[in-house]
């Protein structure tokens, strides 16, 4: 099922639930609270086993592909990028961690100095199915085959910017790599 259609079905039943809530009870802000605590440590459990297996399997295979040129982050060229399948996931797995942070840091803001609750009670359960939603999850938890959409490097789904600027994807095919090395933009390792 698509993620997005997963993403309006859960939302839609959770505003369901949040209005037969009080959350003016001290009892339920409390659960509410341990409910989303519990999600991100369970989604923070998640990835960190990830990361785990990602250094058990130590895949030190060559990875190289060209990151788009990116006009608003000050790189006008594309980059040629090449790295160990091992340290592409681990960068995967860092993102997907410091994600974490960040939605518990605004989360936190949201909650202590804003009072909001229901936010709260609505990104509860959005931690958890993003971890099982993303592709690197998906290679090392799941063992699906890094085939398809779950090839590295991953598509990143197109964003509002991207769309309207036209942005490109990453590209992988051998002439494009030899492109960017040869246009001196790249080729480094990245650590």
């Amino acid at each position: 099922m698509n993620p997005a259609v997963t993403n309006i079905v859960i939302m839609l039943v959770m505003m369901q639930v949040s209005r037969r809530l009080d959350l003016e009870d001290p009892t339920i802000l409390f659960y509410v609270r341990v409910a989303y605590g519990s999600c991100q440590a369970l989604a923070l459990a998640i990835y960190l086993f990830v990361r785990a297996k990602i250094n058990a399997k130590n895949d030190l295979t060559t990875l190289k592909y060209v990151e788009p040129a990116n006009a608003f982050g000050g790189e006008p060229e594309p980059k040629a990028v090449v790295t160990t399948v091992k340290e592409y996931d681990l960068q995967q797995v860092n993102t997907q961690i410091k994600g974490i942070f960040s939605g518990l840091a605004m989360m936190g803001f949201m909650h202590i100095y804003l009072k909001y609750t229901n936010p709260l009670f609505m990104q509860s359960i959005s931690g958890i199915k993003s971890a099982l939603e993303s592709n690197i999850v998906k290679i090392h938890l799941f063992g699906s085959p890094a085939t398809g959409d779950l090839k590295r490097p991953f598509k990143a789904a197109p964003g509002f910017l991207q769309a309207l600027t036209g942005g490109a994807d990453v590209l992988t095919d051998k002439q494009s790599v030899e492109n960017a090395e040869i246009s001196g933009r790249g080729g480094i390792k990245e650590d």
